[in-house]
């Protein structure tokens, strides 16, 4: 389980295609201070296994799930990517649950600046706009944010220089896909309306 906040930007290193997967090399300082093989890393949003590292770059196998419903395929070396590490029971709980399970891939449609904050529109794919309701919480490229206003085929967010200045987000350009994963409480709540309805 992850929180949304983004310990640091990591630089993809290199990528081995394996047939219906791929091993992703990052390079990256902050998140490999105390992680071990099996430790859970989120990239971009997605819960990534640390098979092995070095201290100053790390691997990880990435399945062709992963490939088909993230943006992890699109990859290359050189990117920048949003690293954070899972939860402990000390952690504070500075965003919001996330899980690192990327529930599709959206579209960045318009940004407008302003002097201190960007706005942000972002198209997404069909099915999620029953989980985004205005001020409540979306996970954007492994960055905790709150919806300003959720309409039928896109968000707005409103993005702050800390968080310009510390992920991709202050870089992503229109037309750039991001990793969106949206409030796990709304899915469970979903579901439970669901059953006492009879419905599954």
């Amino acid at each position: 389980m992850f929180t949304g906040i983004v310990e640091e930007l990591g630089t993809v290193e290199a990528i081995e295609a394996q047939g219906d997967a791929l091993r992703l090399s990052i390079r990256s300082e902050v998140v490999l201070a105390d992680a071990r093989p099996g430790d859970s890393i989120a990239v971009n949003g997605c819960c990534l296994t640390v098979t092995e590292h070095d201290g100053l770059i790390w691997t990880a196998d990435v399945m062709q799930e992963t490939l088909d419903k993230t943006s992890l395929l699109g990859a290359g070396p050189g990117d920048r990517v949003n690293l954070e590490r899972a939860v402990t029971a000390q952690t504070r709980l500075g965003g919001h649950i996330v899980q690192g399970h990327v529930d599709g891939v959206g579209t960045v449609r318009t940004r407008t600046a302003s002097e201190h904050w960007e706005l942000v529109e972002i198209d997404f794919p069909p099915g999620l706009a029953r989980y985004l309701v205005d001020k409540g919480s979306i996970t954007v490229d492994g960055v905790s944010l709150t919806l300003v206003e959720a309409r039928d085929e896109f968000f707005t967010i409103s993005l702050i220089p800390e968080t310009l200045a510390r992920t991709t987000l202050g870089f992503r350009k229109v037309g750039d896909r991001v990793n969106l994963e949206v409030d796990i409480l709304a899915k469970h709540v979903e579901k439970l309306l669901a059953s006492t309805r009879g419905e599954r």
